[in-house]
């Protein structure tokens, strides 16, 4: 029973993956699925510290559902600003009922630092580098000419879009130390 969680979560992470990369989309049906079975391991199983670690158990349906929160807030501005899409936003935040609010929070930094390695490949791949380092120096300059100037830093789309990402990877990346320390050492990696 202990490896069932993960199991499952390595497979719908896996899905998620396979999806984006192929339509750029992830299906609401396996982040809401997913969502459930998140929510019902950590509801229905004993008490424990966690479903990756040691002592194996659920964190309880409040924690699963604040993790679902967490996850869900932290990625929301970036969906507000066009940066990730709405299925992005909810993988993570499927996540966070696996993993609780702490723990996501975690995966979230690490998902972030594999997102910008991705978006360089991927720009570097695609012949797209030098637009994404120009839109990226230039949101940062306008935003600080904005602040200094008083007003509200905004961020604004780039005159010239670099591309979109198959951000489901990076969650994926994010979210495989945190497993595969928990999953071999039966410690979290974050809290």
């Amino acid at each position: 029973m202990t490896f069932l969680p993960l199991l499952i979560l390595c497979c719908l992470l896996a899905l998620a993956v396979w999806n984006d990369v192929r339509t750029r989309r992830i299906p609401n049906a396996l982040v809401f699925g997913g969502a459930v079975l998140g929510l019902l391991f950590n509801g229905a199983l004993p008490a424990g510290d966690g479903l990756f670690v040691q002592v194996f158990g659920g964190i309880g349906i409040w924690q699963a559902l604040a993790g679902l929160a967490v996850g869900l807030l932290l990625l929301l501005p970036m969906y507000a600003m066009r940066a990730l899409g709405a299925g992005d936003v909810k993988l993570m935040a499927m996540l966070g009922t696996f993993t609780g609010p702490g723990d996501v929070a975690g995966i979230t930094l690490l998902t972030l630092l594999a997102g910008g390695v991705l978006a360089l490949v991927v720009a570097g791949f695609n012949g797209r580098l030098k637009p994404m380092l120009y839109n990226t120096w230039h949101l940062i300059k306008y935003s600080m000419l904005r602040s200094l100037a008083g007003e509200v830093p905004k961020m604004e789309a780039p005159a010239t879009p670099s591309g979109r990402l198959p951000y489901a990877v990076a969650i994926a990346a994010g979210a495989a130390p945190y497993l595969a320390v928990g999953a071999a050492t039966g410690r979290n990696l974050f809290f």
